[in-house]
C-alpha cells in the first residue's frame, strides 16, 4: 500500500510537471507573442523577445518529456487494476510524445527563418516564419486525439481501481472525449471549433486537475485499497 501511494503521488508530481510546463509553453507564451494575420508583428514580437520564446519551446521540451514519465508511472500504478488498459495507456503516451517533439520543432525552424534566413527577403522570411507557427499551433490541435484518447484507458483504471473516486475516472473519460472531437471538428469544419474548444477547455482541466490533485494529496484511498488486495 505505502509502495502504491508512493507511486501515486509521483505520478502526481510528474503530472504537476506536465500541466505547468503545458500551460505556459502551449498557452501562456503564443498568446502574448503571435498576432493572427499579421506575420509581420508576430516576428517583431518574437524576436524582440527571443528569450521569453525560447523558454517556452524548452517548457515545451520539458512537458513532453515528463508526459513520457507520467504515463510509465501510471502504468506502475494501475498494472495490477488492468493490464491491458494500462498497456492501452503507456503506448498512446508513448506514441504521442515523438509527434508532439515534431510540432515542437516547427517553433525552432520559425525562429531560425526570422534570424538566419539571408537569402530571403524579409517578407518571405516573415511568410514562412509564420507558416512554421501555425503549424505548431494547428499541430497542438491535431494531436489532441493522442492527448484526448490516452485519458479514456486512464478514465477506466480509475473507475475500476478502487482506489481513486469513480467520479474522476468519469469525468476523465469525458475530457478525453472532449479533446478527441475537438480535433476532428478542427479538421472537418474549423469554424466550430472555438465552440468544442469550450468543452475542452472546462472538461479536460475539471478532469486532469480534479485527479492531479487527487494523486498529489491523497495518493490512493486506504479502506478500498485493502479491500481489493484482501479479495
Amino acid at each position: 500500500m505505502n509502495s502504491l501511494k508512493r507511486t501515486a503521488r509521483v505520478s502526481g508530481l510528474l503530472y504537476l510537471v506536465l500541466a505547468i510546463t503545458g500551460a505556459y509553453g502551449i498557452l501562456y507564451v503564443p498568446s502574448q507573442l503571435l498576432v493572427e494575420n499579421d506575420a509581420a508583428q508576430t516576428a517583431a514580437n518574437i524576436l524582440n523577445n527571443e528569450f521569453f520564446f525560447r523558454s517556452g519551446i524548452l517548457a515545451n521540451l520539458i512537458g513532453q518529456t515528463s508526459f513520457l514519465f507520467v504515463g510509465l508511472s501510471l502504468y506502475k500504478l494501475f498494472e495490477n487494476v488492468n493490464q491491458s488498459l494500462s498497456r492501452m495507456l503507456l503506448i498512446l503516451v508513448t506514441v504521442s510524445v515523438p509527434i508532439a517533439f515534431f510540432i515542437i520543432f516547427n517553433q525552432l525552424h520559425a525562429l531560425w527563418l526570422m534570424k538566419e534566413s539571408f537569402a530571403l527577403d524579409p517578407a518571405q522570411a516573415q511568410f514562412l516564419a509564420n507558416s512554421f507557427m501555425n503549424q505548431f499551433q494547428n499541430g497542438n490541435l491535431v494531436i489532441g486525439i493522442f492527448w484526448g484518447l490516452w485519458l479514456i484507458p486512464f478514465g477506466l483504471l480509475s473507475f475500476k481501481s478502487g482506489f481513486i473516486p469513480k467520479a474522476i475516472g468519469v469525468i476523465l473519460v469525458l475530457g478525453g472525449l472532449s479533446y478527441v472531437i475537438d480535433a476532428f471538428v478542427f479538421v472537418l469544419t474549423p469554424s466550430m471549433q472555438e465552440f468544442t474548444a469550450i468543452g475542452v477547455a472546462i472538461c479536460s482541466s475539471i478532469a486532469e486537475i480534479s485527479v492531479l490533485l487527487w494523486l498529489l494529496i491523497v495518493g490512493v484511498r486506504e479502506p478500498k485499497l485493502k479491500s481489493i488486495q484482501t479479495s
